[in-house]
């Protein structure tokens, strides 16, 4: 049997993911009016707002105080500006994900009732705040602010002070004390007190502190933080706030904004297969969006990857590990990725049956001409014609009328079918043919390698290839360049000169593209490279074994256009 041990609370911080439109939101301002109608509710809050311990006078009137005792500041934090999200459900368009940061404190202005504060109450009041919140979202003045109506609050409860004594948090210590911890770990899992060793030792396992005198704990909706009391007056604000506290805020947004795009995803797969391609077009922009989206997303995690790379902390690297574990971030985008594949292959049978059918519809309607032809028609129409011009010189108007009737009836049938099929046949061709704007990136590392990336999707699935892609509206060569680098292989370039312009025909078998390519080389190491979900690899490949090797579309034109294989033997 142990002591009895007693983590003390001094505050929390929640956090809340948010999709926003920032054109019509002004996000400060609605944090503004979120503070006043939460302290408006937390301040009279009922029995009926905790239905789930209606059991339990005791507690609901424990949670009616805390409510009353409420301290509560929130700010908001943008994490991905430029993020063109439309939602599939609503057709509502976003353009920034981030977060609400709320700062609490339960009886500030009598700390001593702090010893009162039981872990398993601490859920109940966020509980009632994301209800709050949602209905909040839910009006048309704030449909603008989407919060995550899924995931509960991330709630982190923070303790400086243990009872009746301080404990170094040893091996030996965490295993003799963790009922308590684990019950701080776990928040949102509710307490029993006939709960099993094995439950405890689970929740005990992965403290991230490397002190003896602190607790850090992360769960996938909650955490624990407990530092001595010095140790938090000092290091709390300077350092736990900003590599503990904030990743985790951030690192959920993300996992916000993939969830948003899978979901979409799904209701554009289902609407792909129940619509065929009567908006097959709508549908490829959407998906497009979505990768541009994905794109940005993975652009945030080469960033977090680099800072495991590269930041000396260690607590800090150790903490993102966690945090990406924890949130299976990687999982999700594993999931994403397949989506992609799976979308685009249906596509591409979608898109070949639609040019079947109009190819189709076209030699079908030549035919009928054929056959018109055939029979006679024209040459009828011919005779009708004549006889019509004849009763113009005769100035029968009789014959004039009647002939002219017939005339203009049939004539119109015929014109009218001739431009019906000659529309169908310069659609076709029109939709067989696809004009557009790429870049390629001849990048070298000094060493005499040429970066290659082997491409994933057609046309030429798995052959070697230059990085590059194509470029959006009102964006120029070079600015396209540099941002699919970087969704690319996660890196920054240096844009050395214009290699040249390459349009011949048949370079693309997609249609008539004409791309503009660059030397360039990338700044920084050039081994730490994170390669995007369109590629499956990406090599550094010797010059010298690529004399005569066919890469995809003309790039082997490119590539000798810009290096001189006479010094690579």
């Amino acid at each position: 049997m142990t002591e009895d041990l007693q983590f003390i609370y001094e505050k929390e911080f929640w956090y809340i993911s948010v999709i926003v439109n920032t054109r019509f939101i002004d996000c400060n301002q609605k944090v503004s009016e979120i503070e006043k109608k939460l302290k408006g509710k937390l301040n009279n809050l009922s029995e009926n707002d905790f239905p789930r311990l209606a059991w339990n006078k005791e507690l609901v009137y424990t949670l009616i105080e805390l409510g009353k005792n409420i301290a509560l500041k929130c700010v908001w934090v943008p994490y991905i500006d430029s993020f063109p999200f439309t939602d599939e459900n609503t057709g509502l368009v976003y353009n920034t994900v981030g977060y609400l940061q709320f700062e609490v404190e339960y009886y500030k202005d009598t700390p001593n009732k702090k010893e009162l504060i039981r872990s398993e109450l601490l859920q109940e009041i966020p509980n009632v705040i994301l209800k709050i919140l949602l209905e909040f979202c839910g009006l048309v003045a704030n449909q603008y602010f989407y919060i995550d109506p899924v995931s509960p609050v991330f709630l982190f409860a923070i303790s400086n002070h243990t009872k009746p004594v301080e404990v170094p948090w040893s091996k030996e210590n965490v295993q003799k004390y963790k009922k308590e911890i684990g019950q701080w770990t776990e928040i949102y899992s509710g307490q029993w007190p006939d709960y099993s060793d094995e439950l405890y030792e689970m929740r005990i396992q992965n403290n991230l502190s490397n002190r003896l005198s602190e607790l850090h704990f992360i769960r996938r909706n909650s955490g624990f933080i407990y530092m001595v009391e010095e140790n938090y007056g000092h290091f709390f604000d300077t350092y736990m706030k900003t590599y503990v506290l904030e990743p985790t805020g951030q690192i959920r947004a993300l996992l916000f904004a993939l969830t948003s795009i899978n979901e979409s995803l799904d209701i554009l797969f289902t609407r792909q297969h129940y619509h065929g391609f009567k908006d097959i077009e709508v549908i490829e922009e959407k998906i497009q969006n979505l990768g541009f989206l994905r794109g940005m997303i993975q652009t945030k995690m080469s960033l977090i990857y680099n800072e495991l790379d590269s930041n000396k902390r260690q607590h800090y690297t150790r903490v993102l590990t966690h945090l990406i574990e924890e949130f299976n971030l990687d999982r999700i985008i594993k999931r994403i990725r397949d989506k992609f594949d799976v979308i685009y292959d249906s596509m591409e049978v979608l898109y070949q049956n639609k040019n079947e059918e109009i190819q189709g519809r076209v030699e079908r309607g030549f035919a009928l001409l054929n056959v018109l032809f055939g029979l006679g028609v024209l040459a009828d129409l011919a005779e009708l014609i004549v006889v019509f011009v004849a009763g113009i010189g005769e100035g029968n108007l009789f014959k004039l009328a009647f002939h002219g009737s017939i005339s203009i009836f049939i004539t119109t049938i015929l014109i009218i079918t001739i431009v019906y099929f000659m529309r169908l046949r310069l659609k076709f061709r029109k939709e067989k043919k696809v004009v557009g704007e790429t870049v390629d990136a001849v990048i070298l590392d000094g060493k005499g390698n040429v970066l290659l990336i082997k491409r994933k999707y057609p046309p030429f699935r798995g052959q070697y290839a230059l990085p590059g892609g194509f470029t959006e509206p009102k964006e120029t060569p070079k600015e396209a360049l540099v941002r699919e680098i970087k969704e690319e292989v996660g890196f920054d370039i240096n844009v050395e000169r214009k290699i040249g312009v390459y349009d011949k025909k048949g370079r693309d078998p997609r249609g008539d593209v004409i791309s503009t390519a660059f030397l360039c080389s990338i700044i920084g190491d050039p081994l730490k490279m994170v390669y995007g979900d369109e590629l499956t690899a990406m090599e550094w490949v010797p010059l010298k074994t690529l004399k005569g090797v066919d890469l995809a579309f003309d790039h082997e034109d490119i590539l000798r256009d810009a290096v001189d294989f006479d010094k690579y033997p």
